[in-house]
């Protein structure tokens, strides 16, 4: 015979076939083998429960946080990147000494795969006239590695058209033409453009409330055709949007003295940067809806809707300070073309190294077979 115990102090209940279903009723039985049940208050405290409740909350709204995150994450595709630029024809390009090359001497285009999330975007900013890109820019977004660099490209950059003004800033075709141009120039794919005019930069800087900026010298100018004037010393100084457009377009004094277009450039880089610093301040994250109207009325881009929410939600994790690289296009500005004066030749080996530095989006260096760099006639300097 099989006999089990129970543990000492406990009874063991007779047999009896229990109820199941809606009309079960409690038993003396039931409670045999089943610790008593406590009713009412529990025995935690007051400050315990409010605690436990807060927990509760803040495990909820987290879950829901991750789950909307994830939903948008899965609706927003990632930009489709374009196909590089077609090889430079030997018989239109320069070489690294500005002289013609031959099909012979040219060398096969080097096999090379665009690097997954990297994206060339040219950046343009209209003069006063609204209708010449005043300021151009390439700027590489790698969302992989979370880095940007920015090159800028001075607006008498040297273009060997085959007619009209050399100038990269003049000629046919608007902004297509000239984002076509840097492309073929530098040998890099561009994959889309962002134009903003004057008026859009000014509210754009006032809506954020200003911005404080190093001024790197002092601006003494008037133009009253198109009444700009520009007085202001050298030192830190909190700039509205009138203010910190009359710094960007500053280039020199009324006396001669100042700074050429790189010097002009080096300050918008600057400037840029510490822009996207304030856009991309949590402060700035509730503006949201203003951003868009700013954006609506000022900006020419061909990013679809999908493309802009894709770099807004990879650009939060994305620090100015420290992941932001600037420079720009190295040459002189006294070159002669066709008698075009003061063009801005770029230096071969210098912008090579630059643009490998920066703005290459290949998985493999570029070489100067890549680019197409013209070479001036002669140079006033």
């Amino acid at each position: 015979m099989k006999v089990s115990r129970r543990p000492a102090g406990r009874r063991q209940a007779p047999p009896q076939r229990r109820q199941t279903g809606p009309d079960r009723r409690r038993t003396e039985a039931d409670d045999w083998d089943e610790p008593p049940r406590k009713r009412g208050r529990s025995g935690r405290s007051p400050a315990a429960a409010v605690a436990v409740g807060f927990y509760k909350v803040l495990v909820l709204v987290s879950a829901l946080i991750v789950a909307a995150y994830l939903g948008f994450s899965f609706m927003i595709k990632a930009p489709e990147q374009k196909a590089p630029p077609p090889p430079v024809q030997a018989g239109n390009k320069t070489d690294s000494t500005g002289g013609s090359t031959s099909a012979a001497s040219s060398a096969a285009p080097t096999e090379r795969q665009l690097r997954k999330g990297v994206y060339n975007i040219f950046l343009a900013a209209t003069d006063l006239e609204g209708f010449r890109t005043d300021i151009m820019m390439v700027m590489s977004y790698d969302t992989v590695a979370q880095t940007v660099g920015v090159i800028s490209v001075p607006r008498d950059t040297l273009v060997a058209r085959e007619s009209g003004n050399p100038h990269l800033v003049y000629g046919k075709g608007g902004l297509d033409q000239r984002v076509a141009e840097v492309s073929d120039m530098l040998g890099i794919p561009i994959d889309y453009y962002i134009k903003v005019n004057i008026k859009g930069f000014v509210t754009l800087v006032d809506y954020l409330g200003g911005v404080d900026f190093y001024i790197p010298c002092k601006m003494d100018y008037d133009d009253p055709i198109q009444n700009l004037h520009i007085h202001y010393t050298e030192g830190m100084r909190h700039l509205g949007g009138q203010e910190a457009m009359e710094v960007a377009r500053f280039r020199k004094n009324n006396d001669g003295s100042g700074y050429t277009d790189t010097g002009r450039t080096e300050t918008q880089q600057k400037l840029l940067v510490a822009l996207a610093k304030k856009v991309l301040s949590w402060g700035s994250l509730t503006k949201i809806n203003g951003f868009v109207e700013i954006f609506n009325k000022n900006v020419d881009t061909d990013l679809s809707v999908n493309d802009m929410l894709y770099f807004a939600s990879q650009a939060v994790g994305l620090d100015p300070s420290s992941s932001v690289e600037t420079g720009t296009l190295p040459g002189r500005g006294d070159g002669v073309y066709r008698g075009s004066r003061y063009c801005y030749v770029l230096d071969p080996e210098e912008t090579l190294e630059l643009v490998n530095r920066l703005v290459n989006p290949y998985d493999q260096p570029l070489t100067l077979d890549d680019m197409n760099l013209a070479k001036a006639d002669s140079f006033t300097g």
